[in-house]
C-alpha cells in the first residue's frame, strides 16, 4: 500500500512538471515526458487506446491530476509577468525555444542523413508557414477565446506532447489564445477552458497519435525538418510586432533597462533550453 501511495505521488509530481510544457513557450510537454521516463508508454497509450485501457488509465490518472494542479499553480504568476514585463518575458521565451534548436537539429538527422527534400521542407515551413502564421489573423480573423478556440488550443497542446521538441505555447501566442488560456487556468474555469482544451486534446490524440507514430517511424527526418521550420518561424513572430494580433509584442516606451533585462532573460532562456535538451538526451 505504501509503495502504491509513493508511486501515485511520484506520478502526480511528474504531471506537475509536465504542465510546464503546456504553458511555457519553448518547453515541450513531450520532452518533459521523455525526461521523466513516461513518453513511450504515453504515446503507445494514445496510439492504442483500447489496449490495456484500464491499466494505462489508472497509471496516467495521477499524472493528469498533477498536470491540472500544476497548470493552475503556474498560470497566475505567468499572467502577471506577461501583463507587466511582456518584452522581457517574451524574449526569455524566445531564448528558451532557440536553446532547444540544436537538439532538434541533431534529432532530425539521427536516423538518416539530411537531403534536398528535408531542406525544402524546412525552408517551406520557415517562409510559407511563417507568412501564413503572420497573416492568419487578417485572413481568418482572430480566433475567439471561446469553447471552439480552446478546443484548437487543446489540439495544439496535445501535439506538443505527441511530438517531443514541439512547443505549442508559441503558436498560441500568435493565435491570441495564450493569455485568455492562462486567465482561465488561473481561475480554474472548468467548463470554459479546461473542458474544451481536454476535448481538443482527445480529438488530437485520436486523429494524430497513430499517424504521428507512423510518420516518426517511417519519415522521421521529414517530420523533424517540418517541425524545425515551424518552430523557427513562430519564434521569430513572437518577437515581431503584428498589427493584426491582440497579443503581439509591443516595444512602445521601451527603456534601456528593459533592453538589458531582455538580453539577460534571452541568454538565460537559451541556457535553460540547452539544459532541457541535454536532459532529454540523457533520459530519452
Amino acid at each position: 500500500m505504501k509503495n502504491r501511495q509513493e508511486n501515485f505521488f511520484i506520478r502526480f509530481f511528474k504531471g506537475v512538471i509536465i504542465a510546464l510544457g503546456f504553458i511555457l513557450p519553448g518547453v515541450s510537454g513531450g520532452v518533459l515526458a521523455a525526461i521523466l521516463g513516461i513518453y513511450e508508454r504515453l504515446l503507445h497509450f494514445m496510439a492504442h487506446f483500447r489496449k490495456n485501457f484500464k491499466k494505462d488509465f489508472m497509471y496516467f490518472l495521477p499524472v493528469g491530476i498533477g498536470g491540472i494542479v500544476g497548470i493552475g499553480l503556474l498560470s497566475k504568476p505567468l499572467e502577471f509577468l506577461l501583463a507587466h514585463y511582456q518584452v522581457i518575458v517574451l524574449w526569455g521565451f524566445a531564448g528558451a525555444i532557440i536553446g532547444t534548436l540544436p537538439a532538434l537539429i541533431k534529432e532530425s538527422t539521427s536516423r538518416s542523413k539530411r537531403d534536398f527534400f528535408d531542406i525544402s521542407w524546412f525552408f517551406a515551413m520557415l517562409i510559407l508557414g511563417g507568412l501564413f502564421l503572420f497573416f492568419m489573423s487578417e485572413i481568418f480573423g482572430t480566433i475567439p477565446a471561446n469553447f471552439f478556440g480552446f478546443v484548437i488550443a487543446g489540439m495544439l497542446i496535445a501535439l506538443g506532447v505527441l511530438v517531443p521538441g514541439l512547443s505549442p505555447s508559441n503558436l498560441l501566442l500568435i493565435l491570441g489564445l495564450y493569455t485568455p488560456m492562462l486567465t482561465g487556468f488561473k481561475n480554474f474555469d472548468i467548463m470554459g477552458v479546461f473542458l474544451p482544451i481536454a476535448v481538443g486534446g482527445v480529438i488530437s490524440m485520436a486523429l494524430f497519435s497513430k499517424g504521428m507514430e507512423y510518420l516518426i517511424k517511417h519519415h522521421h527526418s521529414r517530420v523533424y525538418h517540418f517541425i524545425l521550420g515551424i518552430v523557427v518561424a513562430s519564434t521569430i513572430l513572437i518577437l515581431v510586432p503584428n498589427p493584426n494580433s491582440e497579443e503581439t509584442i509591443s516595444y512602445a516606451g521601451i527603456t534601456g533597462m528593459t533592453i538589458m533585462l531582455s538580453v539577460i532573460t534571452f541568454i538565460l532562456g537559451m541556457l535553460l533550453g540547452l539544459w532541457m535538451s541535454k536532459l532529454e538526451d540523457k533520459y530519452k
